[in-house]
């Protein structure tokens, strides 16, 4: 004769009812702490704290851990906030779970850590006796994981455990998405702010107007490819009828860049005044930026004194583009006297040479963002076009040429997104 298990009596019922609904009470209580806790902060920080706070008062465990997922770069998961009840030792194996968490995107409960066979191999902790671990989602993505470790009064987390850490997840997903945003959006307005005073810096740092010298007709232009730039031209006058031209291009492009060419302009313009003879001038001026340079960044520098009483030019150049030289009858010259880009070797012997400039003749500096700018085709408009230009347009005043410059390098590359910061420094004798 067959015998049935005890049914629960009338009381029994009424108990677990009560227990239920308690829990259900309290998890709500719990539910709405959080949200007016955290949904009024704009502060990612706070807001995790505060999450992983109420999780180990909730759940009464040891210790707490988000994850976050750093949606603006590739370098994965990473740590933001860590949170330890008492002396507990902080435990590392976000990554493993985090790695799980990222295939499954789904709640894990782990009541027996060492013997889970979805863990074989992972070295647990012996203090670590139950873990719980939910994802951060946002619609289907995954932003993050919520890790909870060790139930202080009972063995290992429960289903319940489980599905309310699971709950808070959820329930914070969307405030600490928006406060991401809203940080993101604060950062790229101080960025925009900051590039805005450095394009502002940068401008009051190139000559607003060309020196005005009898017999002569000058110009200068910049034309950054980013907000800041890496080029730049500089006239400064030395005394006793003479007057200093540069055009150089850093390394690099953007702030990092405009910071470097600022650097240059003053250590240049100090050694000018001291000695403005170019070869000498430019080995003072490597030796220094050497010294608070990093390695890897460089300078190319056409540097030249013009004497307009003599009508001559003196100059060296480290490693730019050569310039050319148009007589008034139309024969280009090159002009490569001096030595290696500056910052590269900390001692370097730069030679310079000296030029007389007859009437007509034009000097034509210019960074290699014009002879590279490409068309449709991605062929450069290269250093045989603008001599030939230069040729057709060689009577033309300083800034007339200029514009013609400009001019035809847009037009052959107008469909083209300008890859680099496009200078011209020119002087023609009248």
């Amino acid at each position: 004769m067959g015998s049935n298990a005890p049914s629960k009596s009338t009381a029994d019922l009424l108990l677990d009812e009560n227990r239920r609904l308690k829990r259900a009470v309290e998890e709500l209580s719990v539910l709405n702490d959080l949200a007016a806790a955290i949904g009024g902060s704009l502060d990612s920080r706070e807001i995790i704290k505060t999450i992983i706070h109420r999780s180990l008062k909730a759940l009464h465990a040891e210790q707490g851990v988000i994850t976050l997922l750093d949606v603006t770069a590739d370098s994965g998961l990473k740590t933001l906030v860590r949170t330890v009840d008492g002396s507990s030792a902080q435990y590392h194996l976000q990554q493993q779970l985090a790695g799980w968490m990222q295939l499954h995107k789904q709640p894990l409960r782990i009541v027996d850590p060492a013997h889970d066979e979805r863990f074989r191999g992972v070295q647990w902790e012996e203090s670590i006796r139950s873990v719980i671990c939910v994802p951060i989602m946002i619609k289907s993505s995954l932003r993050g994981v919520l890790t909870i470790y060790n139930r202080k009064d009972e063995p290992a987390f429960t289903d319940d455990d489980q599905r309310l850490l699971t709950i808070i997840a959820s329930q914070s997903a969307q405030v600490l998405e928006n406060a991401r945003l809203y940080e993101g959006e604060r950062l790229l307005l101080r960025m925009n702010e900051e590039l805005r005073l450095a394009a502002e810096i940068q401008r009051n740092l190139l000559p607003s107007e060309p020196p005005s010298v009898d017999g002569y007709s000058i110009s200068g232009i910049s034309a950054p490819a980013q907000v800041v730039g890496g080029d730049y031209f500089d006239f400064f006058p030395l005394g006793a009828g003479q007057v200093g031209l540069c055009l150089g291009d850093v390394s690099g492009k953007g702030l990092p860049a405009s910071l470097l060419m600022a650097s240059v302009q003053a250590t240049l313009r100090g050694q000018a005044l001291f000695d403005a003879a170019p070869g000498r001038c430019l080995q003072r001026s490597n030796h220094l930026l050497h010294r608070s340079t990093a390695s890897d960044k460089f300078v190319t520098l056409f540097f030249a004194v013009l004497d307009f009483h003599e009508h001559h030019l003196s100059f060296s150049n480290a490693g730019h583009e050569r310039p050319f030289l148009i007589s008034s009858g139309g024969t280009i010259r090159r002009l490569g006297t001096g030595g290696v880009v500056l910052s590269i070797l900390e001692e370097y012997a730069y030679e310079d040479e000296r030029v007389m400039l007859s009437a007509g003749d034009t000097l034509v500096v210019y960074s290699d963002g014009i002879t590279e700018a490409s068309n449709s085709r991605g062929e450069m408009f290269g250093e045989e076009r603008l001599g030939e230009l230069l040729i057709r347009n060689h009577a033309l005043s300083a800034p007339d040429l200029q514009k013609s410059i400009l001019e035809e390098v847009h037009a052959y590359s107008e469909t083209e997104l300008q890859g680099d910061d496009r200078t011209l420094l020119i002087v023609r004798r009248c």
